[in-house]
């Protein structure tokens, strides 16, 4: 959907979210398929658009237009509705079918000529005009004309039914100036000059949803065409239009747009719509881009953004092609695509740069959590706010985050065989998927029943909190470890996963073994013949969106530290610092990080310990490069360790 623009990967923007309290969150089946109920389905839009006085000063933002709506009744109905905002439209008359109409609190209702049947076929005409008013959806400035309609928007510049659920096709006949180059969904089938005016004519071969229809144009705007050959054919092409600016560097997007088409097409099957499509609009465009239906919109500039262009692209698979059924299921659309341009940066740059990548989208949805879950049951009746909808931190990180954690559980060749099989599904395709339509696709072809993820990552809100304490001793020769993982969070569920856990030996060498986390508390106990020196729990941050500490020590006493309490290492640091510390008598420690004026930013620890030795790894990818201290305190000591981050 939305991509809102950031600078390496830091999101500059960042929405307040509402608390939502059911830990449960499992979507009810009456809300699962919502999207299915309705009296009749539309199959096309027709528009004769003329907005020829929209391209010149004063740059008005009125329009008049015929629009043709044909659709299919799927339950007897004698009247239909279309959400049509009054402050926007303003309907002249209505006919053929239609033999009257009342238009109120931005519904417009059409009394039928008589009675339909189901599968009976009716159509409507609707007269209408687009008043002079800026209504964020219909764009009028300095020569440009563009829409941009998500989420339901569509219905300010024509009447439809504006839910992602009915997709149709589009026909646009549109009037506008000879000087002016126009984009749409579809294929161009014609284009008519007469003097100072040209008609063209934008045909879709596959329906979309409303929020996916646009018009992108300028005066004297540029355009480059060129084709995309098919993975599976050679000689079948795709058309490529990019539309632009004159002074517009077209040179990233022309360097990667073939190979990431290529790309995409191998991981989720060729690209399957009519065209590729692309424009650069003005700076009144409020996003990043927007995926529209083979014709993505994007902020002036965005030709040089890869991880826009990315982002944007794999929405033709994810979000165009198969389209959220409810907005309760908009993760399917946005953590797809926020996912898909980090397996772009795997391609180009490898795994440790699509993993640095998906840490950050981590940290930034644990640092603005808006406490809601990833499917948002009431959300596939009533729409959100935008900002509760779009959130940065839940609709798109969350989303691309779980993506990696069923990566993770289902391992390479499966997960990547359950988006493949997810995006050629010839009953998705040209359709729409709910939540539990994705979620029976990752069972089908795993031959796994992943309820039990879903429950915990995309129904129930927040994430666990790990804080786990690990021991050795030395036992008739052998040293045994002891690992209690224990979850604290109080609101939201119990979260079943596996964990990975390192071991590092004294000796220099390490192990890596794998534990199922499906009880809490949980003891785990581990038997080696040489002495462990450290325990990483998670070490390779699989599990994306948890807080966790783990505590390690060990009851030989020879052991203690001698000298001060409080050590870090390294220091100066980069990724992460371990934070050593000696407790000589039982009782509550405390460990906190300070900014260099004293302000307390994160408690490390604060719990009882026993007398001995311990050490926790502090990731250091949460706080920004500077000066801090650590603090250690308990009963009756207080120490102080300067700490300074590259």
């Amino acid at each position: 959907m939305r991509f809102f623009y950031f600078s390496f990967l830091t999101f500059l923007i960042c929405f307040p979210g509402l608390f939502y309290a059911n830990p449960s969150g499992r979507a009810p089946t009456d809300t699962a398929h919502f999207y299915m109920q309705h009296s009749y389905n539309v199959l096309k839009y027709s528009l004769d658009l003329d907005i020829f006085n929209c391209y010149s000063s004063p740059y008005p933002k009125s329009f008049s237009c015929i629009e043709n709506i044909t659709i299919e009744v799927d339950s007897t109905l004698s009247q239909i509705k279309l959400n049509a905002v009054n402050s926007s439209l303003t309907i002249d008359s209505v006919s053929m079918n239609g033999i009257s109409f009342n238009h109120a609190n931005d519904t417009l209702t059409i009394q039928l000529n008589r009675t339909y049947l189901p599968g009976e076929i009716a159509e409507i005409k609707v007269f209408y005009h687009h008043n002079n008013v800026s209504d964020n959806a219909f764009y009028v400035s300095g020569g440009f004309v563009f829409t941009d309609c998500p989420p339901e928007g569509a219905r300010k510049w024509f009447s439809c039914w504006d839910r992602p659920s009915d997709k149709a096709l589009w026909d646009l006949h549109v009037k506008v100036p000879a000087t002016v180059r126009l984009g749409s969904t579809g294929l161009l089938t014609d284009s008519i000059v007469n003097a100072d005016t040209v008609i063209y004519h934008w045909v879709s071969e596959f329906p979309a949803s409303t929020y996916l229809f646009t018009i992108s144009s300028r005066n004297n705007f540029l355009k480059q065409t060129g084709y995309w050959h098919k993975l599976s054919d050679p000689n079948d092409s795709v058309p490529v239009i990019l539309y632009y600016k004159s002074g517009e560097n077209l040179s990233i997007i022309n360097e990667i747009l073939t190979p990431l088409t290529d790309f995409y097409s191998e991981k989720f099957g060729d690209y399957a719509l009519e065209k590729i499509g692309f424009a650069t609009l003005n700076a009144s465009f409020p996003w990043g881009g927007m995926e529209n239906q083979t014709m993505v919109n994007l902020m002036p500039g965005g030709y040089s953004n890869e991880s826009l262009i990315a982002h944007e692209h794999s929405h033709q698979w994810f979000g165009d092609l198969i389209t959220c059924g409810t907005w309760a299921d908009i993760w399917l659309n946005e953590g797809f695509g926020t996912y898909c341009s980090n397996l772009w940066i795997e391609h180009e740059d490898g795994y440790e740069s699509y993993k640095n990548s998906m840490n950050l989208l981590a940290n930034y949805y644990l640092n603005n959590n808006p406490g809601w879950p990833l499917y948002h049951p009431s959300w596939a009746i009533h729409t959100p706010p935008g900002n509760q909808l779009y959130n940065v931190a839940m609709s798109y990180n969350k989303g691309a985050c779980v993506l990696h954690q069923l990566r993770y559980v289902l391992g390479d060749s499966l997960f990547f065989l359950v988006f493949n099989s997810y995006a050629t599904d010839t009953n998705l395709m040209y359709k729409n998927a709910v939540t539990e339509d994705f979620l029976a696709k990752v069972n089908s072809v795993s031959g796994q029943n992943l309820q039990w993820f879903f429950d915990e990552w995309v129904y129930a809100p927040d994430h666990p909190i790990y804080e786990n304490t690990a021991s050795f001793f030395d036992s008739a020769g052998y040293w045994q470890l002891l690992l209690d993982i224990r979850q604290s969070q109080t609101n939201t569920v119990f979260y079943t996963m596996p964990i990975q856990i390192r071991i590092d030996f004294l000796d220099g060498t390490d192990t890596l073994v794998q534990v199922n986390n499906d009880t809490n508390p949980q003891v785990f106990r581990f038997t080696f013949s040489k002495q462990p020196a450290n325990l990483v729990f998670d070490p390779f941050r699989n599990i994306l969106l948890k807080q966790a500490s783990t505590i390690v020590g060990t009851n030989n006493s020879q052991a203690l530290i001698q000298g001060n309490c409080l050590q870090a290492d390294p220091n100066p640091f980069t990724d992460q610092v371990m934070i050593k510390y000696r407790v000589g008598l039982p009782g509550n420690v405390k460990i906190t990080i300070l900014d260099s004026s004293g302000k307390a930013l994160k408690t490390l620890v604060d719990r009882i310990h026993q007398t001995g030795t311990f050490h926790l790894t502090f990731p250091g990818d949460i706080i920004a490069p500077g000066v801090y201290r650590v603090r250690f305190e308990n009963s009756d000591y207080v120490e102080n360790e300067t700490i300074i981050k590259l």
